[in-house]
């Protein structure tokens, strides 16, 4: 079966590999989020909405392929918080979540052919408190220009991280447990093929 996966998210394609999912193709869909989505959705409603829009872009072009899109928001007081488009705007972030508890959602879509399925998860995450000093240090090591929220919990920004509660990987940008769930659906085992690429070894 070949597989895509519609993202460029380094971190996405290594969980993937991790889940025992080695044979698959990385075309990023050029979908982006709208102002007029953030004003109209909750959250949860536009992550599974962007994740659905980026699976139908490359569905279309690769109609036979199983097709695996995701998208990522932190939010905090309902307020959606995606990558910061500057260095000013990452500390605007990071100010916004420091000592404070916030939402990490990712939607996920999984479409091969007709049909297509969409769900999202959420996990709790508490920062600590931040000083000025440690924002400036923290976006002089360049991890937060690409990543939603400003910060990367599986690396350097995992010093701001106090506690959380939910999936881990969700935050890393694909909630592998709901995506291996979401694949046995399309007829995918995921740890069958972790299986098949040890014995390969």
């Amino acid at each position: 079966m070949r597989i895509i996966l519609a993202s460029q998210s380094p971190r996405r394609r290594e969980l993937l590999e991790r889940m025992g999912i080695s044979e698959f193709e990385v075309i990023p869909a050029k979908a982006e989020e709208s102002a007029l989505l953030t004003r109209t959705l909750t959250p949860d409603q536009l992550v599974e909405e962007l994740s659905r829009r980026k699976c139908a872009e490359v569905s279309a072009a690769h109609p036979d392929a199983l097709v695996i899109a995701a998208d990522t928001m932190v939010a905090v007081n309902n307020r959606v918080l995606g990558k910061p488009h500057s260095e000013k705007d990452a500390a605007r972030m990071l100010a916004a979540l420091s000592g404070r508890l916030h939402m990490v959602y990712t939607g996920v879509t999984i479409a091969q052919g007709v049909k297509s399925i969409t769900e999202h998860e959420m996990t709790f995450v508490r920062f600590c408190t931040l000083s000025q000093a440690d924002i400036i240090h923290y976006i002089a090591t360049g991890e937060p220009m690409d990543k939603a929220g400003a910060y990367g919990i599986q690396g350097y920004g995992s010093v701001l991280v106090e506690g959380i509660s939910g999936d881990y990987y969700n935050v890393m940008g694909l909630p592998v447990c709901r995506v291996a769930r979401l694949l046995a659906r399309f007829g995918v085992n995921s740890l069958a093929l972790a299986v098949e690429k040890e014995q390969a070894k």
